[in-house]
């Protein structure tokens, strides 16, 4: 796991350096892809779990105004 880890941070950082021209020597492209990494994960857990409670909270509305749509359509009279 540590392997993928590192392996994965190596090209991340390599690529990073690249896009901001960057010299950077081999442990430092790998620490700053390991650690950008990281960050990026959180990141994108809090984005997602940000649009989840949208997307449940839509789902939900949407639901409500379906259920009051057939109860006026279809309920007591």
């Amino acid at each position: 796991m540590i392997l993928l880890i590192v392996i994965i941070g190596a090209a991340a950082g390599f690529l990073a350096t690249r896009f901001m021209k960057v010299q950077a020597d081999v442990p430092t492209t790998i620490a700053i892809g390991v650690v950008g990494s990281v960050v990026g994960w959180l990141i994108l857990r809090v984005l997602v779990a940000v649009t989840g409670a949208v997307a449940m909270f839509i789902g939900a509305v949407l639901g409500a105004v379906l259920l009051l749509w057939l109860w006026q359509r279809y309920g007591p009279k």
